[in-house]
């Protein structure tokens, strides 16, 4: 007789991990839209601004030049030189292509870096509130995510002194994401390199996002792997996705010691192989071409920023911390729970789009529970429009 397969069938390091909760919102607001429904959309975590037109015009060329075969599975030798030659420009650091990975986005960076340094009974330590894709890449390692709790009366500033407790035998790498997606926090540089010594000292890696390193509103963007000796213990995730508005383009990166790149690159080669061609002449384009479009891009953030957090706080019982970095608020919204039937962030999130259409995303997926993310990663327009109905429902619950 033939087996009947269920879901009971399906993988337990599959069961392990969730669906992303940034891609729900964004396809609940989809669904909405294809049925007529006119949706505010806060829940997406990519710039509003078009990929710049000579980042395209790389492309397009690169059609012309038939530059439409396999590459490396690691990426080009040419894209590789121009992500080390950027973060040495940006950065001061000294990267040899040879410690470098070029991957499908910066998701992809850091999954390739969790599951070649993990294994089951390593500890990973994360810090809240999180990028919802940290806690599911360590999941689906087998490894324990240790989580640090920061403080929102500071701004969700995280310290070394929060994080020291937490580090034990088992520890194996700590991931650090400043300018955080989704509370903007942004760790000061004296912290950093407090965190660098007790992660380098114990030999623990310490893995820095850099997704948001452009999108910094006060002082100059800065490195960890800038340090002297760093590159040991370091590892750096990045991506053209947000810095260039590339975000569909599918171009990350990871810099990292050689032997660490090398298993990487075995796992990328039989899992997605090359990033795509085409895509990587953009990027090269991007990294080396004009950055005007970066600082216009920052200004305008900058502006939406200073709209969007002085109008929530405006609304009767939310509080907003001020995000120094990135492009989201992270409002506590905890006041509204009891009314209405909203028990959580989840309800409120759902009942917003369904009543209110307009999508946020709920502070569960980041680590938090009394938190909603907005991006402000859209037009003032848009701002405006969704910030009156988020008011409006929050005063009829």
């Amino acid at each position: 007789m033939l087996k009947t397969l269920t879901n009971s069938g399906i993988a337990e390091r599959i069961n392990a991990i969730s669906v992303s909760s940034t891609m729900k919102v964004a396809a609940d607001a989809e669904k909405l839209r294809a049925q007529g429904v006119d949706v505010v959309d806060f829940g997406a975590g990519e710039p509003d601004f078009p990929t710049p037109d000579n980042i395209k015009q790389a492309a397009i060329r690169a059609l012309a030049e038939n530059f439409t075969k396999y590459t490396a599975a690691g990426g080009t030798l040419e894209l590789k030189k121009a992500v080390c030659d950027r973060h040495a420009a940006e950065f001061s650091t000294g990267y040899k292509p040879s410690e470098c990975l070029i991957t499908v986005g910066g998701k992809h960076a850091i999954f390739n870096l969790t599951q070649a340094l993990v294994s089951a009974g390593d500890e990973v330590v994360i810090p809240c509130p999180y990028w919802v894709t940290y806690k599911d890449v360590v999941n689906f390692a087998g490894s324990k995510c240790v989580f640090v709790e920061t403080d929102e009366a500071q701004g969700f500033a995280l310290t070394a002194a929060a994080i020291e407790p937490h580090l034990n035998q088992r520890t194996k790498i700590v991931f650090i994401n400043s300018p955080s997606n989704p509370s903007g926090a942004v760790l000061s540089r004296e912290e950093f390199e407090k965190i660098y010594r007790l992660t380098s000292e114990r030999g623990i890696y310490l893995l820095t996002d850099e997704c948001y390193s452009h999108f910094l509103y006060d002082g100059t963007p800065f490195s960890i792997a800038s340090l002297p000796g760093s590159k040991e213990t370091v590892l750096v995730a990045g991506t053209v996705s947000k810095t260039y508005a590339m975000t569909g383009w599918r171009i990350g990166y990871a810099l990292a010691p050689e032997p660490i790149i090398a298993a990487m690159n075995k796992l990328q080669s039989h899992s997605t192989s090359n990033p795509t061609s085409i895509a990587q002449k953009a990027a090269v384009e991007a990294l080396n071409g004009p950055q005007e479009s970066v600082r216009t891009m920052l200004a305008e953030y900058r502006l939406r920023r200073d709209f969007v957090v002085p109008r929530l706080r405006q609304i009767p019982g939310v509080t907003c911390a001020m995000p120094p970095g990135a492009f989201y608020a992270y409002p506590n919204i905890a006041s509204v729970f009891g009314r209405g039937g909203v028990r959580n962030t989840l309800d409120f999130a759902a009942k917003l789009l369904s009543d209110a259409h307009v999508a946020v995303v709920p502070g569960e997926a980041f680590g938090t529970a009394s938190h909603i993310r907005i991006s402000y990663a859209t037009s003032m327009h848009e701002l405006e429009r969704g910030l009156d109905r988020l008011q409006k429902f929050i005063e009829a619950l």
